[in-house]
């Protein structure tokens, strides 16, 4: 073992231990599991990953620019005001076509992206799509932060809950592990 390693005991960190008894995962060996996700799985983690972050940065810029003089960060052509919806629905037609024309793993990871991106773009707006009219910052406005929270929460707790089902790699090595035991 290497000398940096061997501190004396009372100057190592302490481990977390999980309710089961085990240690907990040092971040380091978090973020392992974060770059070994199954590639499979790769491009729903990043279209969730991407799906929150969008929504939150388009929900604070929006709400940046209200604070403003309202125009500014606005996007308009011929006075007609283009909402980030449009750019969502453009990102989804792009995911489409890629869905059709190239499905390797390098691709799912990027479709991911652009498909959590798009959508959040959409879903951001849903209130406006459903009223047709610009209610964003209205009480019905916030049945768009009500279905981007319910997907965040539906979709994370999915990813969650069937990482490592039967039959994948997670369970191969959790049986080698208990083997060797």
């Amino acid at each position: 073992m290497d000398a940096h390693l061997q501190a004396p005991p009372e100057n190592r960190r302490r481990r977390r231990v999980t309710p089961s008894g085990e240690a907990a995962p040092s971040r380091r060996e978090r973020l392992r599991l974060w770059l070994h996700v199954e590639p499979a799985r790769a491009g729903l983690v990043l279209a969730w990953a991407a799906f929150t972050v969008t929504f939150v940065v388009a929900r604070v810029v929006t709400g940046l620019i209200k604070l403003g003089d309202g125009d500014t960060g606005d996007l308009e052509i011929g006075g007609v005001h283009l909402h980030h919806y449009l750019w969502g629905l453009v990102l989804l037609v792009v995911v489409a076509v890629m869905g059709l024309v190239d499905r390797s793993a390098r691709t799912r990871g990027w479709m991911g992206l652009v498909l959590g991106v798009g959508l959040a773009l959409v879903v951001d707006e849903i209130a406006l799509l459903v009223t047709l009219e610009d209610v964003y910052w209205e009480t019905p406005g916030w049945a768009s932060v009500g279905v981007a929270v319910s997907i965040i929460g539906v979709a994370g707790t999915t990813l969650a809950l069937t990482r490592g089902r039967r039959g994948g790699p997670d369970d191969h090595e959790r049986s080698e592990r208990s083997s060797a035991t």
